[in-house]
């Protein structure tokens, strides 16, 4: 931001920038101080704040969860208790009806996904400078500059984080592919489906098509489950940075935008959890 009064424009592509730390071509590892220095950097660059929150919402994930399992009763249980429950049975329910392999991984893989992404999506519903403008103080503190302070607190809005998570998940229906199929199998379903013949010599002609249709949709899995979860959660938080510009009217619009958003960040999440469990169902299928 530039001075005390930014401008709108200013304003947006400040809340929008990440906190970057990395390998500048000249200034060496560095914080970047605009967006030009953070491309500068290029892959030698990390996000600190997507890193750090996505990290420490999943230590309270498993700190929560912990503790219930290990204080669980079985008199009257705590409200807590009551929820961690019903969130365990709803994703058990959800893979047991959708999943239809046996793994012991993919109930825990559920229900870490669901919870965990819904945390970070439950943080845009913090308001926007709140977070930004602590950060701001901090680093004014120890002699920063507060306008190349950048500082969000929303991991999903970051295409790196939503397109590392669908990574993971397309390594696993790798794995699992291979595991189930064998690696003849794997690729014997790339290169022999959906064109299929008796015919020797036209199956052989037809491998560069089957191959070329089933790449490409292995491959879009994990970039339709990046770019929805990113694109739903980008946009949300551009229309809460909208809001807020309007000053003092922002409150009135600010509270039905975050109700219905509410259902946003649980549907994002939900969406996630149950194209993963689809996804990795159908690699442990043997046809």
């Amino acid at each position: 931001m530039a001075g005390n009064n930014p401008s709108s424009s200013e304003y947006i592509r400040h809340h929008l920038q990440n906190l970057t730390f990395g390998n500048h071509p000249e200034h060496g590892w560095s914080m970047a101080h605009n967006a030009q220095e953070a491309t500068d950097m290029g892959f030698w660059a990390i996000h600190l704040d997507t890193m750090g929150w996505s990290i420490g919402l999943g230590l309270i994930f498993l700190f929560v969860f912990r503790k219930v399992a290990k204080t669980a009763t079985t008199g009257v249980p705590s409200g807590l208790q009551n929820f961690v429950e019903l969130m365990v049975e709803f994703v058990d329910q959800s893979v047991r009806e959708t999943f239809h392999g046996r793994s012991r991984l993919i109930a825990p893989l559920s229900l870490t996904i669901f919870c965990w992404i819904f945390l970070m999506n439950v943080m845009d519903l913090i308001p926007v400078d709140w977070l930004p403008g602590v950060a701001a103080k901090v680093g004014e503190m120890f002699g920063a500059d507060p306008a190349h302070v950048f500082f969000k607190v929303v991991p999903s809005t970051d295409i790196n984080a939503t397109l590392g998570m669908s990574l993971s998940v397309f390594a696993l229906i790798i794995f699992y592919s291979i595991r189930v199929k064998g690696l003849k199998g794997f690729v014997a379903e790339l290169t022999l489906h959906p064109f299929n013949t008796p015919n020797k010599l036209a199956q052989i002609a037809l491998i560069p098509v089957n191959f070329l249709l089933e790449f490409v949709t292995l491959i879009a899995k994990p970039i339709s489950l990046a770019l929805r979860l990113f694109g739903n959660m980008y946009a949300g938080e551009l229309i809460f940075i909208l809001i807020s510009l309007v000053g003092i009217w922002q409150l009135p619009l600010h509270f039905p935008w975050a109700v219905f958003h509410i259902l946003v960040i649980t549907l994002q999440a939900f969406i996630f959890m149950m194209l993963t469990i689809v996804y990795l169902s159908m690699a442990s299928e043997d046809h």
